[in-house]
C-alpha cells in the first residue's frame, strides 16, 4: 500500500510540473543552486538587456540536427564523442589552440570511423563553457583569507584579486564564444585541413597496440576529409539561468537556447522542484543531465518523465558519472528505471568526473588514464548485458601536450604532472591520452570490418 501511495505522490508531482505554464523566466521563483548573484543591478539589467538583443551563436536547424543524430546515437547507429575544457579561459580564444582542440575531437571521429566502422557525432565543450559549479561559494587563500571560489571565466578570475563575481563578464563571454565559433566554422569550410589528416602517434610507441595505431592512422590519412568528418557541434553546462534565459529565443511555438546546441545539467543541479529543471524542461534544444552515485531509481524515472514528456528520440542524454568500480553497483538499477518510464534516452558515459583523485607527492587534483578507460569497458558490458545501448562518450581533454592526467602510453607520473599543469578546474587528457582513449574505446566496440582483417592474420 505504501508503494502504490508512494507512485501515486510521484505521478502526481510530475503532473503538477508539466502542468504549469513556461517561459523562459519560470525558472525565477524556484528554489536556484550554484548559480551567482549580481550587486549592482543596474549594471545587471544593462548586461542582460544587451545579451538579449544580441544575435544566437547557433541556428534552430542546427540543434534539430543534432537531435536526429542523437536519436541514430540512441539506437547505436552513430557514437557521440563529447569533449574539451573543463572550463575554456578567455585567454586561450586563439586560432592555434582553438583549431588543435578541435582537430583532437574531429580525429577522434576519424579513429571511431576507421577502427570500429562507427560514424560519430561530435560534440566539444567550446564557445561557452566559461563556468563551472564549484563545492563551496569560498575558499581559504593565504594572504588573502576566505575568498569567493574561481567560478569560470564569465563570473569571477582566477586571481585572488579578481574573485568578486562581475555581470559584465557575461558578455565577455558571449563575445569571446561569438568569435571562437566564428573562427571554428570558418576553419572547417576554407581552413588548411592538412593537420587533421595527420594523426600523432610519437607518444604511444609503448602502447602494445602501436603498430596497429600506426597502419590505421596511415589509412586515415589516405582518406579525403569530407563534411561529415568535420561536422561538430557545441554544448555547456547551462549553470547561470539569467544568462541562458537572455540568450533563449521563439521560434514558431517553440522556443530555443541559441547560446549552443546542446546544453546539459550538472549533477549538483539537478533536484525535480529547483529552477535548472524547470527551465531545461521547456526548451527546445536536444539537453542532457549529469547521473552520479547520488542519484536514486525513483528520482531518474521521475525526471526523464519530467524532462521529456513528449518521448522525443534524441531529446534528452543521460551522462552517467560513476567511477572506475562502481557502476555495477548503479547503472542496472538506472537502466531499469528509465526502462519502466517508457520515456526514450541517449546513454553516454562521462568517465573523468568520478575518478578525480590528489596527486600523494604535491597535492594536484589528477585522473588516471586506467580508471577512465576502465569505467567506459565497465559501462559497455553493464548496457550490453541489459540491453540497453552505450552511444557516447564525455571526456575533459586538450590538444595542448598538458601533464594533469596521469598514465597513458606516455607513461605521466605524479613527478611529472608539474612539467605543464596547465587546468583553472579539472585536470584533462592530453592530445596523445585523449587519441590512445580513441583507440582503446573504438577496439572495445564490435566491429564486423575489424574481425575479418584479424581473421586474414
Amino acid at each position: 500500500r505504501g508503494e502504490a501511495q508512494g507512485s501515486w505522490l510521484r505521478g502526481f508531482r510530475i503532473l503538477l510540473i508539466l502542468t504549469m505554464a513556461w517561459t523562459p523566466s519560470s525558472w525565477r521563483p524556484k528554489p536556484k543552486h550554484q548559480m551567482a548573484d549580481w550587486e549592482d543591478k543596474e549594471l545587471s539589467d544593462k548586461v542582460f538587456a544587451k545579451l538579449g538583443k544580441v544575435p544566437g551563436l547557433v541556428q534552430p536547424g542546427e540543434c534539430d540536427r543534432l537531435k536526429a543524430l542523437l536519436a541514430e546515437a540512441g539506437r547505436g547507429e552513430k557514437f557521440i564523442i563529447q569533449g574539451g575544457d573543463c572550463a575554456e579561459r578567455f585567454m586561450d580564444c586563439e586560432p592555434k589552440r582553438l583549431e588543435e582542440q578541435l582537430n583532437l575531437i574531429l580525429q577522434m571521429g576519424m579513429i571511431f570511423g576507421q577502427v570500429a566502422g562507427k560514424k560519430t557525432v561530435k560534440i566539444c565543450r567550446i564557445a561557452g563553457q566559461y563556468g563551472k559549479p564549484r563545492s563551496k561559494p569560498t575558499e581559504v587563500v593565504e594572504g588573502w583569507g576566505e575568498i569567493m571560489s574561481f567560478k569560470g571565466d564569465n563570473i569571477n578570475g582566477f586571481e585572488p584579486k579578481d574573485r568578486k563575481w562581475d555581470v559584465d563578464r557575461l558578455l565577455q563571454g558571449y563575445w569571446h564564444s561569438a568569435a571562437t565559433l566564428n573562427f571554428l566554422r570558418s576553419y572547417v569550410t576554407s581552413g588548411d585541413h592538412t593537420p587533421l589528416k595527420s594523426i600523432e602517434l610519437a607518444e604511444l610507441k609503448s602502447a602494445p597496440e602501436y603498430s596497429s595505431y600506426c597502419e590505421d592512422a596511415k589509412a586515415i590519412a589516405s582518406k579525403t576529409i569530407d563534411a561529415e568528418a568535420k561536422e561538430f557541434f557545441t554544448a555547456h553546462e547551462a549553470m547561470q539561468l539569467d544568462l541562458e534565459e537572455a540568450l533563449t529565443r521563439p521560434v514558431g511555438s517553440k522556443y530555443y537556447n541559441l547560446s549552443a546546441h546542446l546544453v546539459w545539467i550538472g549533477d549538483r543541479t539537478r533536484q525535480l522542484d529547483c529552477a535548472h529543471i524547470e527551465y531545461f524542461r521547456g526548451i527546445a534544444n536536444p539537453i542532457g543531465v549529469k547521473v552520479g552515485p547520488s542519484m536514486k531509481n525513483d528520482e531518474l524515472n521521475e525526471l526523464v518523465k519530467v524532462l521529456n514528456p513528449n518521448k522525443e528520440p534524441g531529446r534528452l542524454l543521460l551522462i552517467t558519472r560513476y567511477g572506475a568500480g562502481k557502476a555495477e553497483s548503479l547503472l542496472p538499477g538506472h537502466i531499469q528505471a528509465v526502462k519502466e518510464s517508457g520515456v526514450p534516452v541517449v546513454w553516454q558515459c562521462d568517465a573523468v568526473h568520478g575518478n578525480g583523485i590528489v596527486a600523494k607527492s604535491n597535492k594536484l587534483k589528477t585522473r588516471a588514464v586506467k580508471d577512465i578507460l576502465t569505467e567506459i569497458s565497465e559501462v559497455m558490458a553493464i548496457h550490453k548485458r541489459c540491453g540497453s545501448i552505450l552511444g557516447g562518450i564525455h571526456i575533459e581533454m586538450t590538444g595542448q601536450p598538458v601533464t594533469e592526467c596521469l598514465g597513458g602510453a606516455c607513461g605521466l607520473t605524479e613527478e611529472g604532472l608539474t612539467k605543464n599543469y596547465e587546468t583553472y578546474c579539472d585536470p584533462r587528457l592530453n592530445y596523445s591520452q585523449a587519441i590512445e582513449t580513441a583507440f582503446c574505446v573504438a577496439n572495445e566496440m564490435p566491429s564486423a570490418e575489424r574481425a575479418a582483417k584479424r581473421a586474414k592474420k
